[in-house]
C-alpha cells in the first residue's frame, strides 16, 4: 500500500478547480484512457498572458486527481513564462510528495501544461506530436524525448525509474534496451550501475494478494463507478481469470476494458508477464 501525504488526500478528495471553460485560451491534453490515465488542462489568459483561471478533468488514480489539482493551484495568477519553468518535480514536491511508482501522475500534469501553452502559441497537437521523435515504449506510447526530458529533470538512472516516472518499460518490457541506452547518453559520467539481481519470483499467494490490492485500489473505483466490479476467479502462473459483474459483465466495450484498462494495471503494479482472461459469471 502507498503511503500518501495529507496535502495528496486532501487535494484527491476536496479537488480544485474541476470544471470545463468553455472559452477557454488554451487546452492541453495528456495521458491516455488506454493506459490508464488522461487529463485535459484548460486556460483562460488575459492580455498579458496571465493565466486568470484554470479547470481540468481527468480519469484515473486519486494521484492523478491531486497533481491536476495542484497544478491549477500553482498556475493560477502566473503568466505563461512563469508556468512553463513548472516541473513535474515542483508539482509533486507541491503535494509533500508522491510514491515512486505514482510519479508518472506529476509528469502527465507538466505535460498537459506544456501542451496548453503550445496550443496557445498556435501549435497544434498534430505539428507538436509530429515534432516528436519515434515511440520507443510501444504499449504505453511514450516516446525517447519524454523519456530524455523526464530523465534529465528527475536524475533518473534506472529503468525503474523511467517505469515508474513515464510508465515506460512497465509492459512487455521489450524497450529495455532502448531506455537504457538513453539513460547511458545523457549521464556518460555516471558509473555503470551495478548488475541487478533477478527478482526474487512472486508466489501464487503473494501474487493473488498483489493482484487484490491493485483491483480495490486502481481498478474497482474506476468500475464501480459506472456501475461495475470485478472478481478474481483464479491465478494460474502468469494468466489471472476474472469475472466482470455488474453493469460492466455485460457492457459492448468489457473485452476493451480488459485488454486496455485492467491488464495494463496488473502489468504496472504485479508483474509485466501477467495477461487477463474473462470468464462469464
Amino acid at each position: 500500500m502507498w503511503d500518501y501525504t495529507d496535502k495528496v488526500k486532501e487535494h484527491f478528495m476536496n479537488p480544485r478547480n474541476v470544471g470545463d471553460i468553455p472559452d477557454a485560451d488554451a487546452v492541453g491534453e495528456a495521458g491516455s484512457l488506454a493506459c490508464g490515465d488522461q487529463m485535459k488542462l484548460m486556460l483562460k489568459i488575459d492580455g498579458n498572458e496571465v493565466i486568470t483561471d484554470a479547470k481540468f478533468q481527468t480519469f484515473g488514480c486519486g494521484s492523478a486527481v491531486a497533481s491536476a489539482s495542484a497544478l491549477t493551484e500553482m498556475i493560477i495568477g502566473k503568466t505563461l513564462s512563469e508556468a512553463e519553468k513548472i516541473t513535474n518535480r515542483d508539482i509533486a514536491d507541491y503535494l509533500g510528495g508522491l510514491p515512486a511508482e505514482k510519479m508518472h501522475c506529476s509528469v502527465m500534469g507538466h505535460e498537459a501544461l506544456e501542451a496548453a501553452v503550445l496550443n496557445y502559441r498556435g501549435v497544434s497537437a498534430q505539428e507538436a506530436a509530429a515534432g516528436k521523435k519515434q515511440i520507443v515504449c510501444e504499449c504505453f506510447g511514450v516516446t525517447a524525448e519524454e523519456i530524455e526530458r523526464v530523465a534529465r529533470d528527475n536524475a533518473l538512472r534506472k529503468i525503474e525509474d523511467v517505469t515508474n516516472y513515464t510508465k515506460a518499460g512497465g509492459g512487455c518490457r521489450q524497450c529495455h534496451g532502448r531506455i537504457q541506452e538513453i539513460l547511458d547518453r545523457i549521464a556518460p559520467q555516471a558509473a555503470p550501475a551495478a548488475a541487478q539481481p533477478a527478482a526474487a519470483k512472486l508466489t501464487n499467494i503473494q501474487k493473488m494478494k498483489l493482484i487484490e490490492q491493485t483491483f480495490e485500489n486502481e481498478i474497482r473505483p474506476m468500475l464501480k463507478a459506472d456501475g461495475g466490479d470485478i472478481e478474481l476467479i483464479d491465478v494460474d502462473g502468469d494468466r489471472v481469470v476474472v469475472s466482470l459483474r455488474g453493469m460492466c459483465s455485460s457492457c459492448a466495450s468489457s473485452s476493451f476494458t480488459l485488454k486496455k484498462y485492467i491488464e495494463p494495471k496488473l502489468k504496472e503494479f504485479v508483474s509485466p508477464a501477467l495477461y487477463v482472461e474473462e470468464v462469464k459469471p
